[in-house]
């Protein structure tokens, strides 16, 4: 059935889950905060700043007006940068029908309240719409969804229905959509493989090899499952599409910014200037304030996260973080999975 869709967002992610809306022949309404970008959009099909020399289906509209875009969704899909979450939500939030379906792919974290981002949204909406509340992640990055290669990922979602609801909207036959009840630790999980994806990219910049960035992953991982379990997550979770498999694909691939930033830090850049440079929001940056500070809150050791942290907002250069990683006393690997 044919269902209205706002996408908030028009971002690299936020077009491609458009584009893959419109794939499947609903009515699509992209908000855009530029008119210029809304002009190219429904000018062109193109969306140059974020996703050079692609077309887009001439179906998906773009629209600068905020009620206009979402008064009459029957889904809301929000791709926002975590720090826009709250004022965006609070800003739409009048204007949505009540049965509307929200949909949020924002890995992310909000840094002042250390707040997952489906926590932010419900403080915003009314309550009988954040109970049907879907988050969606996993391993794909929007410069191979828009050109259709084939992605999987996971809807996560307290309410069964809601979860297949999302998962019937977006699959088709190269996006393949698993569901999960499990929103904390969906959550968790892709918003602090940003961090490790930082951690990544500066082992490739300072020139290390597959062996750093294999124990990287493996123990970047134990990291999240740590501090997610602490917050009430399954651990099979971590073991899965939101976990492992956007680990492996934001740590390994250029098409992720976060390992972009990591890897010119690596080679010696200074944060102000890899962040101008980047032009695009960085959420592992903030992401590992935000988790620093989680991690003191629930006591829970992450040693990759201080370090990351350190480098980031203490000046620490990246190798002397590296020589201070691999000093450390020594553990049992087992014992140390989910001990605080």
């Amino acid at each position: 059935m044919t269902k209205k869709i706002a996408v908030i967002g028009a971002g690299s992610w936020g077009t491609a889950l458009a584009s893959v809306c419109a794939d499947n022949r609903h009515e699509v309404t992209l908000w855009v905060r530029d008119p210029r970008m809304a002009d190219e959009i429904n000018t062109h099909q193109t969306n140059q700043k974020y996703l050079p020399d692609v077309t887009l289906a001439p179906s998906l509209k773009a629209e600068t007006d905020l009620e206009t875009a979402v008064k009459s969704a029957d889904v809301l899909l929000l791709a926002l940068p975590s720090h826009a979450m709250r004022q965006i939500v609070r800003q739409l939030a009048p204007f949505l029908r009540t049965d509307v379906l929200i949909v949020h792919a924002t890995k992310g974290l909000e840094l002042d309240s250390l707040k997952r981002m489906s926590d932010v949204i419900r403080e915003e909406v009314p309550r009988e719409i954040g109970d049907r509340l879907v988050v969606l992640t996993g391993p794909s990055h929007a410069e191979e969804v828009i050109r259709r290669s084939p992605t999987t990922v996971v809807v996560a979602s307290e309410s069964q229905a809601s979860g297949r609801q999302a998962q019937e909207l977006l699959m088709n036959t190269y996006f393949r959509v698993y569901t999960n009840p499990d929103m904390v630790g969906a959550e968790i999980a892709g918003a602090l493989k940003n961090i490790i994806a930082l951690g990544a990219g500066m082992s490739d910049g300072l020139g290390f090899g597959d062996n750093a960035k294999a124990a990287l992953l493996t123990r970047g991982l134990t990291e999240i499952s740590r501090l997610g379990v602490k917050l009430g997550a399954n651990p099979l979770t971590f073991s899965g599409l939101a976990g492992v498999g956007d680990l492996v694909v934001t740590c390994t691939s250029r098409h992720s910014r976060n390992w972009r930033a990591g890897y010119l830090l690596g080679e010696g850049q200074k944060l102000d200037d890899v962040l101008e440079r980047m032009g695009m929001v960085v959420e592992g940056v903030r992401t590992t304030k935000a988790a620093m500070a989680l991690s003191r809150r629930e006591q829970v050791r992450m040693p990759i996260t201080q370090v990351l942290y350190h480098i980031l907002f203490d000046q620490k250069s990246p190798r002397q973080g590296v020589e201070e990683l691999m000093a450390r006393d020594a553990t049992m690997e087992m014992e140390d999975l989910y001990q605080g």
